[in-house]
């Protein structure tokens, strides 16, 4: 069964799309992660993050007061596309910005087939649970 320490999906507000990837370490949902945390989350160095706010637009964290950058949910789906489309598959850095583009057009999903195959799962054992319940209130 899939839990919010192994898996969670986050909403980008920038570009209109829904990103759910795995989190290998311990998930504590917050409003707001700093440059560290984020940086911890998806297993990059700091700079990188960064630099892809020099890069892509639609990367814009806020700033706090003491003007430290903070990372809010939609950012971290947003830098997951990123590290995915940069490292994993290889795009370049036009590639990736159209590639983005391309994704927020269509209104795609990605999700990897473990992804895909968990939220299924899920989804069925949730409806196993409504059908038992449906089950339960018919025989009282």
């Amino acid at each position: 069964m899939v839990n919010e320490t192994d898996f969670h999906v986050f909403k980008s507000h920038s570009c209109d799309m829904t990103f759910a990837f795995a989190l290998e370490t311990p998930y504590m949902q917050k409003m707001y992660y700093s440059i560290k945390e984020a940086a911890e989350l998806l297993d990059l160095p700091a700079h990188v993050l960064r630099y892809w706010e020099t890069e892509f637009r639609e990367l814009s964290p806020r700033k706090n007061r003491g003007g430290n950058r903070v990372y809010r949910e939609n950012d971290i789906a947003l830098l997951q596309e990123l590290k995915e489309l940069l490292h994993e598959r290889r795009f370049t850095l036009e590639g990736a910005r159209s590639e983005l583009k391309r994704r927020s057009e269509e209104g795609n999903v990605r999700l990897t087939d473990q992804q895909r195959a968990e939220v299924i799962g899920e989804s069925r054992q949730i409806i196993h649970e409504i059908l038992e319940l449906l089950d339960d209130s018919d025989s009282a």
